[in-house]
This record gives C-alpha cells, structure tokens and sequence, in this order.
C-alpha cells in the first residue's frame, strides 16, 4: 500500500510471486479489471473508486490519463469501483487508486491464501519468497478478518459492559417493584379481604393491586423514551456509517418494561388475591 504525496490512498494488490491479484469481491461499475497479462499496458493501468472519481472531477474517467508530478510513470484509468470501506468503518471512503504492478513502491502487500493448502504452508511458503527478495527485512503477517474484528473491539467491549450493566439495573429495579408492591398488597389486605366477600374476582382485584403501578411505568416510558432517542442520536452521530433509529424500538422497549412490571407486581397482587378474607378479616 503506497501513500500519495497528496494524502490520497492508493492500494497495490499483489501475489507472492510479484503478479497482480484480481480486485476480487469489488463492484465494477464503469471500465474493466486489470489484467496485465491480456492487456500489457495494464502495467501502468489504475482502477479508481467513486471518490476518487469526484475529487478528480472526472465526469468519464475510463481511459482518462494520471501524471502524478514528480514521478515519470503516466498512469491510465482503466476502470471504475464502488466505494467500499478499506480502513476506518467510522470515517467517509477515501479516494482509493488501485494501480498496475508497475508502482514504484509498496509496503503491504495484500495475498489470498491458497484454500487447498494448511495456512501454516502457506504462510511458510510466502516467508520464503519473501526472504528471497527482501531479505533485510522481517517478515511480518496479519490475517484481514482478525485485523478488521479488532476495529470494532471496543464497540463489542461497550456493548458487553452496557448489557450487563442494563440487566443489574433492571434486576434491582424489580427488587424495588417486588418490595413496594409487598408492602401496598400488605397494606391493603382487608380492603382485598372485604372485596373477595362481596364478590370480587380473583382477575378484578390482580388487576386493582397493579394499575397504580403501571400508570407510572407508561409514564416513566414517555419520560425516559425522548432523552433515550436523544442520547442515541448524538452516540450515533460520531459515527460516519450508522443505523437510523426506529420508532419501534421504542415501542418494544416499553412494551418489556411493561410486562417486567406487571411480571413483578402481578406475583404479589394474584398472592394477595387468592389468599383467604377469613384470615386477613379475623382481627375485625
């Protein structure tokens, strides 16, 4: 990978025998791929993506011409990518020159491992090659799917730690629930007793015991909803590549919460419900 004096990003995609790879699992969109070996001149042949394409105000870029200034080589376009993300996921895609095997200079190369072969042999076999050409120099790997997970290491770390911390904070929520509803089922116990002996069904009282509390988790939800949406949005928005936010997330957020709520306070009041008047009027 060479770095343009201009701070524009240029690729080299090479095999360990010195031949260009193929700009494999790349959408063509205008041109064609390079192929030294069909078409010569390809040795000096580029391929650019869309944003390159702009910042060069190329309106048909396919066999446009590239002198670079300072070096002898004029380079010809070729054919034309999509922009697709090579380095940062989290900033725009830099212009991106994908050039023939006749750069002047590189220092990564980028090889496809023989699938029919161990990696261990292949990994030893381009060690080997690459001892004999640039023997003054260690011999350095790294794996692309392993570098690429490694972008994202602190976004998974993030999002371990938040569920954790999520589930802590909804557990002693519903401890909180779980004792105040105790405690409300407790106090009015002979008013429970009292509507059981004039006729009031076990649903009917359960349903009695739990509203108050849910009014005030459909309230906390219409509180909470906004400053979340909020939240999220400027997170979001430090990142170039993001998903939009639902109102459906939301939307299933409180429905959870809900049935959390009603799950916690609902075991007290149906224990409240069903346990015999007798015994709660007895003191009357």
């Amino acid at each position: 990978m060479g770095k343009d004096p201009n701070d524009r990003t240029e690729f080299n995609f090479f095999n360990s025998d010195g031949n260009l790879v193929k700009t494999a699992g790349l959408q063509l969109i205008a041109g064609r791929d390079l192929d030294p070996v069909k078409y010569p001149t390809d040795s000096t042949g580029v391929i650019l993506n869309e944003a390159a394409v702009k910042v060069m105000g190329f309106k048909n870029p396919v066999g446009q011409l590239i002198d670079r200034g300072q070096w002898d080589t004029i380079w010809h376009v070729v054919g034309v990518v999509k922009d697709f993300i090579l380095q940062s996921p989290y900033e725009t895609v830099r212009p991106i020159v994908i050039q023939g095997p006749h750069a002047d200079w590189f220092n990564l190369i980028h090889i496809k491992l023989n699938a029919q072969q161990s990696t261990a042999a292949n990994i030893s076999a381009m060690e080997k090659v690459f001892n004999r050409y640039n023997p003054n120099y260690p011999f350095e790997y790294h794996f692309i799917d392993q570098q690429y997970a490694r972008k994202f290491s602190d976004e998974q770390i993030m999002g371990t730690l938040s569920a954790f911390f999520a589930g802590l904070t909804i557990c002693i929520s519903c401890l909180g629930l779980f004792g105040l509803a105790a405690y409300m089922a407790q106090n009015r116990v002979k008013e429970v007793g009292v509507r059981k002996v004039l006729g009031a069904s076990v649903a009917s009282i359960t349903t009695l015991l739990s509203k108050d509390f849910i009014k005030l988790v459909v309230i906390a939800i219409f509180i909470a909803s906004p400053i979340a949406w909020y939240a999220m949005q400027k997170w979001l928005s430090g990142y170039h590549y993001h998903i939009p936010i639902s109102g459906w997330i939301f939307l299933w957020a409180g429905l959870l919460a809900i049935l959390i709520a009603l799950f916690t306070v609902g075991f007290q009041a149906i224990k409240a419900a069903i346990a015999n008047p007798v015994t709660s009027l007895r003191s009357e």
